[in-house]
């Protein structure tokens, strides 16, 4: 990694300085590019279609940072300076985990939502009163038909440390033979009947839904509509959940555009975390010279 020879060195002051300048810029922007390398893998599609190839480009990181490791301690035992190796193998490692972690949250909070509902359908004019659960176990995106409405009346919650809430979806006032069609929130309802606030419950043109994509809240909800069941003397045969919302389109989208954000923001911060690092480990080795 460039580094230079202690006592009895061949290297000229020249050649030394040079050498530290190479060893800096390669512990700037290498570190860098690993973080960025991982982050995308974990972050966006790879991870998606080839979760096992986006995971081994961490461990590809892993085994750099242990070779750099090894570098090290194999330069200290030939007695040569091993500081940039060693700090370069601190950097590899904290870029491979800091990239892992990040870039594994961008994905499930916001990436993996995105892809799910592309790859689903989007069906136009659903009727709740006609279409049953079981005919769009592949929706992503459903436009219901005018008329179709919130039965808050009918709104139910389960409590697990969150509150998990829905409300049937409905067309008409006459009941439904199956209430199918369910909007969902966390913690946006009370215990009393009627108070229901997720989504976009109070918005007249809302007359859509996205598909619920988390498959740890999904039990929840179930018991919250089997609870609603057994309240209202009702029946869900095939219930499917969606917030509730005028635009789909629009939300979908925001799923993407918050994924991308994060990853500018988590790219621009660890070269800058990485930066201040390596000015602050290069004025300490300039200290440590300067007392031998």
């Amino acid at each position: 990694m460039g580094y230079a020879r202690k006592e009895g060195s061949s290297f000229t002051p020249g050649q030394r300085k040079r050498l530290n300048v190479v060893a800096i810029t390669i512990n700037i922007l290498a570190p860098w590019l690993l973080f960025c390398g991982i982050f995308a893998a974990l972050s966006f599609q790879l991870h998606y279609y080839h979760p096992a190839l986006a995971w081994s480009c961490a461990g590809a990181g892993l085994v750099l940072a242990a070779v750099c490791a090894f570098l090290a301690h194999r330069s200290r035992m030939q007695e040569q300076d091993p500081t940039w190796c060693t700090f370069a193998a601190m950097a590899y490692l904290a870029a491979t985990v800091l990239a892992a972690t990040l870039g594994d949250t961008n994905y499930w909070y916001h990436m993996q939502p995105y892809y799910d509902i592309e790859n689903i359908n989007s069906y136009p004019d659903v009727s709740p009163a006609r279409e049953r659960g079981q005919q769009l176990m592949d929706a992503g995106r459903v436009y219901f038909e005018d008329g179709a409405s919130l039965d808050v009346s009918k709104s139910m919650s389960f409590k697990n440390l969150e509150r998990y809430c829905v409300t049937p979806i409905t067309s008409g006032a006459a009941p439904l033979s199956s209430y199918d069609f369910w909007a969902v929130g966390v913690n946006c309802c009370g215990g009393a009947r009627g108070d229901f606030r997720c989504g976009e419950y109070n918005n007249p043109k809302a007359r859509a839904g996205l598909r619920l994509m988390r498959d740890d809240q999904r039990p929840f909800f179930r018991l919250a509509v089997q609870q609603a069941e057994a309240a209202y003397n009702i029946k869900a045969s095939h219930p499917l959940f969606f917030y509730w919302m005028q635009d789909p389109v629009a939300e979908t989208m925001s799923y993407k555009a918050s994924g991308l954000s994060h990853a500018l923001m988590a790219v621009f911060g660890h070269f800058v975390f990485n930066l201040l690092c390596v000015a602050g480990v290069s004025w300490a080795f300039s200290k440590i010279s300067h007392k031998f």
